[in-house]
This record gives structure tokens, sequence and C-alpha cells, in this order.
């Protein structure tokens, strides 16, 4: 039996691929390696053979799958539309499910279950919280150590689910907003930000109680069956709300494509909007100001799924300069940072040898700031950038002027 889950590839998507090779030179893993089973045409070419019964899901098998970083670069070049990061997520959840190893049921207990629990994630949070005041940080092991980089955690923990704000006037309309994982306590500054600017266009905000993590995590590290609980759970959470704003690049792409996941989520995902594009139009249409002020250099850095994966790049810029900045470019490719989720836990090596290139790209527009819209590309960068280059939230960096000037 070649597939055994209801997430596998399938013959016809795997058949959209026509092996031009256009999708090498994008791909990060094979600019490295130069290996052609490190690209994207080489993972479709085992899974084909998989999928025809060639070859079975062996340790080999897991190893090519378990190199990419699913950064669906490849998706912006392919000329067939290949839908390669849903085939990537069904190829890891065939890992996951047939080689039952130790990292199968790790995966499942961090990324299937310990994350969608707010209580297991607050518990997290507030041992971040101690070991950051305690200075013990510093000296954790390998990947585990770019705690180091994270924004220091608040104490005691924040959450935003089950609350809700009111704009100073009657509102226009009332939007749905993702609190997350991760994102609730460690970057809660930019959730902050985002909800003030949300609440300034006249915006009633609701933080839906009983919504959970969106799943990404899950679903790319191949705890396909958990993501699956995690979209269900969030369709009834976010039900009776049209618009459902997310402000982490990875969470806005993953909810956009729910329709696979779980019964209602096609209908979900037509109402998720990340909150770059909504705070962009909004600025668009004069809901909310200009802050003409100065024309302050910014770098800013594409995360991979909202440039690929959404293709959302004028928005941030758009954002920045509405706040006075001008956007200094770094990598018009728009290059993987090498953070990748759970990516910088799993592959070090690779992870560090792309944060160092995307470092060095910031570094050299000599600027002390650099904006990017996705907490994991923000950990990758901190860890690697030089000391004095801080790293911002596009939305934020608004949110600071608007009020600064108000």
């Amino acid at each position: 039996m070649a597939w055994v889950t209801d997430f596998a590839p399938t013959t016809s998507e795997l058949d959209t691929c026509i092996d031009c090779g256009l999708c090498l030179p994008v791909c990060p893993t094979f600019r490295v390696t130069g290996d052609e089973s490190a690209s994207p045409r080489g993972r479709i070419a085992a899974m084909r053979a998989v999928d025809r019964g060639l070859i079975g899901v062996d340790d080999r098998f897991a190893e090519v799958m378990d190199l990419c970083l699913q950064c669906r670069a490849c998706e912006v070049a392919c000329p067939s539309l290949v839908q390669f990061g849903r085939m990537m997520e069904g190829a890891r959840a065939e890992v996951t499910a047939q080689l039952p190893d130790w990292k199968a049921f790790a995966t499942r207990t961090v990324f299937g279950r310990a994350i969608a629990s707010r209580s297991a994630v607050v518990l997290l949070s507030w041992m971040v919280g101690v070991a950051q005041r305690a200075h013990v940080t510093g000296v954790l092991p390998g990947a585990v150590g770019k705690v180091t980089a994270l924004r220091r955690v608040p104490l005691p923990v924040p959450t935003t689910a089950g609350h809700e704000w009111l704009p100073d006037g009657e509102p226009v309309g009332t939007v749905a907003f993702l609190a997350g994982c991760v994102m609730d306590q460690w970057y809660s500054d930019v959730h902050v930000a985002v909800i003030q600017v949300l609440r300034t266009a006249g915006y009633r905000v609701v933080a839906p109680p009983n919504q959970t993590c969106c799943g990404a995590l899950a679903a790319h590290e191949g705890a396909a069956y958990d993501a699956a609980k995690m979209a269900a759970r969030n369709v009834d959470a976010f039900a009776g709300y049209d618009l459902v704003v997310v402000d982490s690049a990875g969470c806005s792409a993953h909810m956009k494509g729910y329709g696979h996941w779980a019964a209602g989520g096609a209908d979900l995902a037509e109402r998720v909007v990340d909150a770059n594009e909504f705070i962009a139009a909004l600025i668009d249409e004069g809901s909310l100001p200009k802050v003409s002020e100065g024309k302050v250099p910014i770098a800013i850095q594409d995360p991979c799924h909202l440039r690929h994966a959404q293709r959302i790049v004028d928005e941030p810029r758009s954002i920045l300069r509405a706040a006075g900045y001008a956007p200094v470019e770094i990598d018009p490719a728009g290059m993987c940072c090498g953070a990748a989720g759970a990516y910088q836990l799993s592959h070090p090596e690779m992870s560090d040898e792309l944060g160092v290139r995307k470092a060095v790209q910031v570094e050299a527009a000599g600027l002390p700031r650099v904006a990017s819209a996705n907490p994991g590309c923000e950990m990758q960068l901190k860890t690697f950038l030089a000391d004095g280059i801080d790293v911002v939230h596009p939305i934020e960096v608004y949110w600071d002027s608007v009020a600064r000037h108000k």
C-alpha cells in the first residue's frame, strides 16, 4: 500500500508537475546543496514513485521530504501552478503515519496536542519568561538556545482569547481576531498594535474564547489529523464573523488553505484576511491616517508565507510608507530565512546557513531596523543579526507612528 492517510498527494496533483526545473533556482535547499533530491522537482519525483508503488515510505523518503522548508517559493515560479505546499503536507503526514518512531511521537505530542492547549502554551511561556529573567537562556544548547532571540515574554503571561475591544465611537463593523498559540504570549506587542489600529479604524475586535492554534505547525510537521482537529475547532469558533484578522503570516497562509482540512473550512478560508492586507486597504481607502512627516529608511524582509503562499508583497511596504518610513529592499527574490517553524530544531545546520545568508543581506543595508511580519522570521533574524539591529512587525511601526502623531 503506497499511501495510508486521507491527506496523501493525489495522482492528479502529482501529474501537474511537468519536470521543467524552473523551481530549482528559487529553492533554498537546492541552492545550498545542488542536490536534485533537495529540489521541489526531486521531491515530487519521490512522491510519484511512492504513488506508483515503485518505492515505499522508508527512511530515505522521509529524509528527502524532511529537508524541505515548505517555503513555497517554487509555487510562484511554477508555470503549471503545482500545489507543492499541499503535497508536502500530505507527504509529511504519510511519513508520520508509516514510520511511527520517536520523532513521530514527539511531533504529535508537541505540535499536534500540546500546542493546541492554551494552558500548556501558557506554562511553557511562563517558563521561558522566568528563564529570560534569570539570564540562563544563553547557556542552552543548540537550536534551543534560540529562545534568547525571543522578545521578553511578559509575566504574568498575557492571553488575548476571550476578550473584545471597542473603538472610541460607534463601531463601523466587527472583526474576529486569531490569538494563535505562541504568538499570543511571545509576541503580544504585535497583537496590541494590530488591535489598536483596528480600533482606530472604528472596528470592534473580538477574540473568540473557544479558538485554538491555527494548526500550521502540526500540518507542516506531519501531524495531519491533529491539524484537522484544530481547523474544525476554529471553524466553529469563528462562525458568524464576516472577517477573521490574522497577524502572523504563517497562520494566515494556513487558514486560507482550510478548505481541505475541515468541513466548513473553505467558507472560513474565504473570510480570513492577513492583517497586512486588511490594514493596507484601510489606509488606501482613508479609514486610517497616513503619517507624512519624514522618510526614515527601514529594511524589510518578506516572510515566505506572506510573499510566496499569499502573494502579499506591496501591502507591508505601503503600511511602512504610511507610517512615514521608506522601505529598503534587502532581497528582491525573497529567499527563505531558514526559520520555517520547527525546522530550526530539526535541521539546525541548514537553518543556520540560511539564517546567516539572510542576516548578511539585512546588515548590508546598514540600517538599525528591519520589518518582518512573521514570528519565526523575527526569531531567526534576531539570532544572527549583529547587535543594535531591531526586528519589528510592520504594523507595530505603523501604530507607533500613528500614536505619536495623534
